[in-house]
């Protein structure tokens, strides 16, 4: 990826972009005159909207992160020569005259966050002016509940993730405390917010442990869990692959790199566990075994080979959780980090692997496998 494509990427998925706008015609036969891209909240899905100005007409599409910045990068190299990017950090202008020799140049932010149009009655789960303790601890609220403008990103992403554990809650059992295991925890917004949510909201007994190989951080979480007297909330520092427990009602790992999610995954469905949330990070596994005849035209295309190991990668993943009796979804959720992976695995286990759907999903899994004569680490599941 070079450094045009990379940063296109990163406006587009990393929450913060308020407007980009294309400008400049390359050449005379392009129909529309600008086109602007702007994030636009709807269904309680956060997506991308680019508007086309024509002569006499506006149009608009809507996009999903990776979408969008795929179509950033057509409209700068085929299209246009300029872009200005606002965001809640910096202002950003390329020009790109030689979209091979793009001139790239930044300076402080000046302008607010947007209004999500389709977005003006949204009731969050966590809410905007209503002071919430762990949020004011991690620097997203101030004492008075308002959200820091420039961590809405991040307060839009949190309840994003609530919704999806609440859709998920029904399926986690009611009669005992809960464990959960949170994987790759980092600085742990998401493992608070759980909390927050199944102790304080739902009124759940609950035993949660934030696993993270970084000592600093695991230090730092430990000390907000025991200021707010979050007892059920634990982090400890620790190995995906070596954490051993005996059951866990609920998994969560996001952007556990590689094979770490793989490890993860075999965790989980070896402790029985009912629930898993997983998004994925840095599938690199399969990039140097992947081999196909029919695909090698396009897999000689690194950015191509790219891409289709990471669908591939999950789409594995699928086929073997459904094998162990889950019911897979596969749904877009906007990270917290600067990164264009945003596909969530989210699986619930309702059968057993000796049941028909089960064993169907085997054969395609092995069918699969063995078509791109590929040996995943999701294979010791």
């Amino acid at each position: 990826m070079n450094q045009l494509e990379e940063r296109l990427a990163d406006l587009c998925s990393g929450g913060e972009l308020i407007r980009m706008i294309f400008s400049g015609k390359r050449k005379k036969s392009v129909e529309y005159n600008k086109v602007s891209i702007r994030p636009v909240e709807i269904s309680g899905q956060v997506l991308l909207q680019a508007e086309y100005t024509y002569d006499k007409k506006v149009t608009h599409e809507n996009l999903s992160c990776r979408e969008a910045a795929a179509l950033a990068l057509q409209l700068v190299t085929e299209d246009f020569k300029q872009v200005n990017a606002f965001t809640l950090s910096e202002d950003v202008q390329i020009l790109a005259s030689k979209p091979e020799k793009a001139r790239i140049t930044t300076k402080p932010a000046t302008k607010g966050m947007p209004s999500l149009a389709h977005n003006k009655t949204r009731n969050y789960i966590i809410a905007d002016g209503v002071p919430c303790d762990f949020l004011i601890r991690l620097g997203v609220m101030d004492q008075e509940g308002k959200v820091l403008q420039k961590h809405y990103s991040k307060f839009r992403q949190i309840n994003r993730y609530l919704e999806i554990v609440e859709d998920v809650f029904p399926y986690l059992p009611g009669n005992r405390t809960l464990k959960i295991i949170d994987f790759g925890c980092g600085k742990a917004y998401l493992t608070f917010a759980l909390y927050y949510y199944l102790k304080i909201v739902k009124n759940r007994d609950v035993k949660i442990i934030g696993l993270d190989l970084k000592k600093d951080v695991i230090r730092f979480c430990n000390k907000i869990a025991s200021d707010l007297h979050y007892d059920g909330l634990e982090f400890l520092m620790g190995d995906i692959a070596d954490y051993t427990s005996d059951h866990a009602d609920m998994v969560v790992t996001l952007h556990a790199c590689d094979t770490a999610t793989d490890y993860a995954l075999i965790n989980a469905v070896s402790w029985n566990t009912k629930v898993i949330l997983s998004v994925p990070c840095c599938q690199h596994e399969l990039f140097s075994q992947i081999e196909n005849d029919i695909h090698q035209p396009m897999l000689k295309y690194g950015i191509l080979k790219d891409r289709l190991t990471e669908y591939l990668t999950d789409g594995l993943r699928g086929l073997k959780l459904e094998a162990a009796g889950y019911e897979v979804a596969m749904i877009e959720f906007t990270s917290l980090e600067h990164t264009a992976r945003n596909i969530m695995i989210k699986a619930i286990k309702t059968g057993s692997s000796d049941n028909p759907r089960a064993i169907r999903a085997q054969d395609e899994y092995e069918a699969l496998r063995d078509f791109y004569h590929v040996h995943p680490t999701i294979e010791k599941l």
